[in-house]
């Protein structure tokens, strides 16, 4: 497990910075994206800090399911019947901009192909 150093993500899971937060547990925390880039966009992270995929690892096993599993049920609750799409940005030439792992729900349009 990497650790990271404090991002505006940690403030928000200590609730020093509000967030319109749409789903919780013990292990993450979902909330609406300041600047969305689709009608529906959710941020989905854990609540422990893992500055980026690329730093999990074995032992963050259970986590990284459990990261997937409830960005499907945010999605769910969100409406995105029609489908959406899941981002993990990695790392600067990934476009990654907050060190600490998170997963883009975007959805609520047709997506396009390829993103950019």
């Amino acid at each position: 497990m990497s650790e990271t150093t404090e991002t505006i993500f940690s403030k928000i899971i200590r609730r020093e910075i509000p967030a319109e937060i749409v789903y919780e547990d013990n292990l993450a925390l979902a909330f609406k994206d300041v600047h969305p880039q689709a009608p529906v966009h959710i941020l989905v992270i854990p609540k422990q800090p893992i500055a980026k995929l690329s730093d999990a690892e074995s032992n963050d096993h259970a986590l990284m399911g459990h990261l997937l599993l409830t960005a499907k049920r945010v999605a769910d609750q969100a409406g995105l019947t029609k489908g959406y799409r899941l981002v993990i940005n990695t790392g600067v030439d990934g476009g990654q901009t907050v060190d600490h792992l998170h997963l883009h729900i975007l959805g609520g349009r047709s997506l396009t192909w390829p993103p950019g």
